[in-house]
């Protein structure tokens, strides 16, 4: 992992009956969430409508390099709404353990041979038995064959709330 992904992990600040404990004792590890978002099926992506109104998707897609990767038709509405406006949430299935991720997301450039194969690698070690196994030559061209990458902001996570809940902050 670059030293560009290493968030800063702090608490989240919220209302004092939440019991969030002040001290730092507990607090995730960014490794820990990143296992998480790499161990995860299905992803859950909120988009934003040009009238303001959200949009909700369940995506598949994986955790490589820092980011989130997927695929798909750039005329899906999630997709149009992240042209206009590319902030986003990104959230996995789980609201006891919960991993909820603000940041950006759109079209990606080709990525580099490396990157590229160590995506297809995931996508088939997650997808294949599914009848998805897309090969390092899908992402090339001029719009990289429909790939998309969400870039965190900001993540929210925990195991056991309120005990270990742990915000991570990215520069």
């Amino acid at each position: 992992m670059s030293t560009e992904h290493r968030p800063q992990v702090d608490r989240p600040i919220m209302p004092a009956g939440y019991g969030v404990p002040g001290s730092p004792d507990g607090l995730l590890s960014w490794q820990a969430v990143e296992e998480r978002l790499r161990s995860a099926h299905v992803y859950w992506m909120a988009t934003n409508r040009p009238d303001g109104k959200p949009h909700v998707v369940p995506r598949w897609g994986v955790w490589v390099d820092g980011a989130f990767w997927y695929d798909g038709s750039p005329e899906t509405l999630h997709a149009r709404n992240l042209a206009s406006n590319p902030s986003c949430v990104l959230h996995l299935e789980d609201g006891s353990a919960a991993t909820i991720l603000e940041g950006t997301s759109g079209a990606a450039t080709p990525p580099a041979p490396e990157l590229a194969a160590a995506i297809s690698a995931e996508f088939i070690r997650k997808y294949e038995e599914h009848g998805y196994a897309p090969g390092p030559d899908s992402w090339s061209g001029e719009h990289a064959g429909g790939l998309s990458r969400f870039v965190p902001a900001k993540a929210l996570a925990w195991q056991e709330f309120p005990k270990d809940v742990t915000r991570f902050r990215f520069d």
